[in-house]
């Protein structure tokens, strides 16, 4: 559902602010990861290096189509879903998306108010933990703006989903198990 709280984090992003919200897991932050300057400030708040790469989440594949080449239907099939892909990026995809490594994370949420911010927004998000270097990730929405009121641009109310552990991250290429979920 959109609500006027929805279409307000949706603008901050469009304009370069840094959002938390409730995804399949726990919350996560999010800006547009073609914004440079909001994905380093996202990284600050984190107190993480840009070496590691950020997840990009999206309402549907279109949404991840400008980053990718080719999207395998061993990843489609998985969408909606709490399955992250890795996958070849496309030329010109900045490295402080994909970090140190060759591919970018990318997931069509399942989650339906991380879609309904994607949808809003008009683009995939960056999808990262709500948490600081080697701290736990926050599962409430009380918790991440007791954590992070005044260090993000606003916390989305919201609720997280019913997955157990982070989504699992496979390799597409060679269908290996990065991160088991």
């Amino acid at each position: 559902m959109i609500t006027a709280e929805l279409i307000r984090a949706a603008r901050i992003i469009r304009h370069g602010g840094v959002v938390a919200y409730a995804t399949e897991y726990c919350f996560g932050f999010g800006c547009d990861p073609m914004n440079r300057s909001a994905v380093w400030r996202l990284l600050r708040i984190k107190q993480r290096t840009p070496d590691k790469g950020l997840i990009l989440i999206a309402a549907d594949v279109g949404q991840l189509e400008s980053y990718v080449n080719d999207i395998p239907a061993t990843a489609r099939a998985t969408w909606p879903g709490p399955h992250t892909w890795l996958l070849e990026p496309r030329a010109g995809v900045p490295g402080w998306i994909t970090g140190d490594h060759p591919r970018i994370a990318l997931r069509v949420t399942a989650h339906p108010q991380a879609a309904a911010l994607c949808r809003a927004a008009g683009m995939a998000i960056v999808s990262t933990s709500a948490n600081r270097r080697g701290g736990a990730p926050t599962r409430s929405y009380r918790e991440t703006l007791r954590r992070f009121k005044g260090k993000v641009d606003c916390v989305l109310s919201g609720k997280v989903g019913a997955a157990p552990a982070p989504t699992p991250i496979r390799d597409a290429a060679s269908g290996m198990l990065i991160r088991p979920g």
